[in-house]
């Protein structure tokens, strides 16, 4: 656990927000808080905390907007903390750039494990660095390989993206699902296989192979 870890926590009721910072600290971080959606970005730009703790029912700005606004341009881990569990707010958040969330009412030594296990996936991630070579432009969905173009689809840009933005994390099938299919729709966890398969040729072609399957779990991005 990274004990110096600075957490931000984005909670309006005030008994909820004193809990949580008093047993973070005791955990070992230090923590900020704020009350209000709207503060948030220009506050993270400003102190660059390593998570953030966000609820999803805030005055001035929901959180799922805050972790929008925030994945524009900040990759800080976010924890979303709500009474909303229905299974599309579950899917909407994690779709947005969050990396964990967690139901109210819950158990503040569960908060802090998560949290560890949140801060610890950052540092893997931040020492990470994908296949020499792979470069991905989002804005016209193309990739390149040491230079050379790859035709994709989009959904196979989405799903190679995924794996790019966290090299050497195991992604299930089903989370991978979740990311390339941003309507929902009701497909086979093996259409994942396919479209892996279609990636793996088109990385062959040029040389590489960078994806590696992970038995009975689902695929990784291979680290250098």
């Amino acid at each position: 656990m990274n004990a110096n870890a600075h957490l931000l926590v984005v909670e309006d009721e005030d008994k909820i927000a004193a809990a949580l910072e008093d047993y973070l600290r005791a955990a070992g971080y230090r923590t900020s808080r704020l009350a209000d959606g709207r503060d948030v970005a220009a506050w993270v730009r400003a102190n660059t905390p390593d998570a953030v703790l966000l609820d999803v029912m805030l005055p001035g700005l929901d959180g799922l907007d805050v972790c929008r606004a925030l994945r524009t341009f900040s990759q800080v881990p976010v924890l979303m903390l709500t009474a909303r569990v229905e299974e599309i707010d579950r899917l909407i958040g994690l779709e947005l750039g969050a990396d964990d969330y967690i139901c109210k009412p819950f158990s503040l030594r569960e908060v802090v494990a998560r949290v560890c296990a949140v801060l610890r996936r950052a540092q893997v991630t931040a020492l990470a660095t994908p296949p020499a070579g792979i470069e991905l432009d989002a804005q016209r969905f193309e990739v390149r390989v040491h230079g050379k173009p790859m035709v994709v689809t989009p959904v196979e840009f989405r799903l190679l993206e995924k794996l790019v933005a966290h090299p050497g994390r195991v992604w299930s099938r089903q989370h991978l699902m979740d990311a390339i299919y941003t309507d929902h729709r009701i497909v086979s966890d093996r259409t994942v296989d396919s479209h892996v398969r279609n990636l793996r040729r088109k990385f062959d072609e040029l040389g590489i192979d960078p994806i590696e399957s992970v038995y009975g779990v689902g695929f990784r991005l291979v680290i250098e």
